[in-house]
């Protein structure tokens, strides 16, 4: 007979800048809310999608993500990222792309 810890199903974490699941085994990241060179050592991160993490750190500057970005819901209002973070949320959970 399994124990309740075996029967209990394994909920994967959610990337809260593309709403999509993260499966175990898909390529992921913790991004500093402030960047760990502007002040933000030890501070609160989010686990990310490698490639939401990615598209934000060759969109914005640590300079600009300190002062104006260190927050998801800022993160999610900046134009160009809003429009990544919905195009990407139609793509499969363990979908990797490419960042350009």
């Amino acid at each position: 007979m399994k124990s309740d810890r075996e029967t209990i199903q394994h909920t994967p974490p959610t990337c809260p800048l593309c709403g999509r699941p993260i499966p175990e085994g898909v390529p992921q990241s913790r991004h500093h809310l402030t960047p760990k060179l502007r002040g933000g050592k030890g501070g609160p991160t989010v686990l990310l999608h490698q490639v939401c993490h990615s598209t934000i750190h060759r969109t914005l500057g640590e300079t600009e993500l300190a002062r104006h970005y260190s927050s998801v819901e800022a993160l999610k209002a900046h134009p160009g990222l809003a429009r990544f973070f919905a195009w990407v949320a139609r793509r499969p959970p363990g979908w990797k792309g490419k960042v350009r």
